[in-house]
C-alpha cells in the first residue's frame, strides 16, 4: 500500500542523511581539523535534533495529519544536508548534524501513520517493518557514501577533500524526492486525507500536555531510550572505528559498519511481528512481557507493538 512504503521511505531517506557523515569522518575530520572531541559534540548534536523534533512532531500529526506533519519536516531540514558541503569549521560542522538530525522525527509521522492505517491484530507488524526498513538507511549510507566519493574522485579527479562535499548531494536529492512522493501520493487515512474532528478544542499545547502527563509514555520513553539509543550511538562511530583500529580504507570500513544498521531489515519487523503473534493468546499483556524478555536480551522491536496502545487520545 501507497502509504506504508512512503512512510518508510521517507524515514529511510532521513536515516541516510543524518548518518551520511560519520561514514566519511576519515575525511571530513582532516578537512575540517576536528578533534575528538568536536568530533563526540557533532554525534550528540545530530540525536539531540531527533529528540527536539519528535516531540514537536507527536503534536503536529494529531493537528494536521502524518502525510503532511512528515513532508513539512523533511522539506526543512534538507537544506541543512545541501548546505554540509560549505561547512568549514567545527561549529558549522555541528549545527548541520543537529539541523539534520531533526529529520528523524519522521520516525513519529511514520509511526502514527502505521497505527493510522492498520488494525490492532498486525499493527506490531506494520510498525515494526516501517520502522526497521526505515532504519535501513543508517546502514545503507555507510555504504553509499563511500561508494559515492570514490565514484566522485575517479570520474571526476577531484581531491577527496572536494568528493566528499560533492557526495553530499546524494542524500540532500534523495531526501527532497521522497518528501514530494509523500504529498503526491500519500494518504493519511484509509478512507481519505486527515481532517480534524471538529469542536475537538483540542491545541497543541493541550495534546503536547496530554501525551507528557502520561506515565506509559515516559516508561516507553526509558526503554526505547536504552536500545534505539545504543544503535544510533554505534551508528555515529562504528565507521571511523574499523577504519582508525585496523587500517582499513574507506569503503570497506563502511561496508562492515553496514551490516549493523542493515539488521533492521529483520531485526524490528521480527520483534512487531512477534509481538502481534503473542498478544493473540495472551494480550497487552503478553506484549508487555515479550518486549521485557528480549529487551534484556537487546532490542527494540516490539516496542512498536505497545506505543499505539498506550493513548488511543
Amino acid at each position: 500500500m501507497r502509504a506504508f512504503h512512503l512512510s518508510w521511505l521517507s524515514f529511510f531517506a532521513c536515516f541516510v542523511s543524518t548518518f551520511a557523515a560519520p561514514p566519511l569522518l576519515p575525511i571530513i575530520r582532516d578537512n575540517l581539523n576536528l578533534t575528538a572531541d568536536e568530533i563526540g559534540y557533532a554525534g550528540i548534536a545530530s540525536v539531540t535534533g531527533a529528540v527536539v523534533a519528535r516531540i514537536a512532531m507527536g503534536a503536529a500529526c494529531d493537528t494536521v495529519g502524518p502525510r503532511l506533519a512528515s513532508a513539512s519536516l523533511v522539506l526543512i531540514t534538507a537544506p541543512a544536508v545541501f548546505f554540509t558541503p560549505t561547512v568549514s569549521s567545527p561549529v558549522s560542522f555541528v549545527l548541520v548534524r543537529f539541523l539534520t538530525g531533526c529529520s528523524l522525527a519522521t520516525f513519529v509521522s511514520t509511526q502514527y501513520w502505521m497505527s493510522s492505517m492498520f488494525s490492532s491484530l498486525v499493527v506490531g507488524t506494520a510498525n515494526g517493518v516501517a520502522a526497521g526498513w526505515g532504519n535501513l538507511g543508517g546502514g545503507a549510507t555507510q555504504l553509499v557514501m563511500p561508494f559515492a566519493v570514490t565514484l566522485i574522485r575517479r570520474s571526476t579527479g577531484a581531491a577527496k577533500f572536494t568528493a566528499w562535499r560533492i557526495a553530499f548531494y546524494v542524500p540532500g536529492l534523495f531526501q527532497m524526492l521522497t518528501a514530494f512522493a509523500v504529498l503526491i501520493f500519500g494518504q493519511d487515512l484509509p478512507d481519505g486525507n486527515f481532517r480534524r474532528v471538529e469542536n475537538s478544542g483540542d491545541e497543541i499545547p493541550q495534546i503536547l500536555f496530554h501525551g507528557v502527563r502520561n506515565y506509559r509514555g515516559w516508561i516507553l520513553a526509558l526503554t526505547y531510550g536504552y536500545c534505539f539509543g545504543v544503535e544510533l550511538t554505534v551508528d555515529n562511530v562504528i565507521a571511523e572505528y574499523f577504519y582508525d583500529r585496523f587500517n582499513l580504507d574507506l569503503q570497506t570500513a563502511g561496508m562492515i559498519a553496514a551490516s549493523f544498521g542493515l539488521a533492521n531489515l529483520i531485526s524490528r519487523p521480527g520483534g512487531g511481528r512477534l509481538s502481534d503473534e503473542v498478544a493473540k493468546r495472551f494480550g497487552m499483556r503478553g506484549r508487555l512481557w515479550t518486549l521485557w524478555l528480549v529487551q534484556t536480551l537487546a532490542a527494540c522491536g516490539l516496542t512498536f507493538g505497545v506505543v499505539p496502545f498506550v493513548s488511543k487520545r
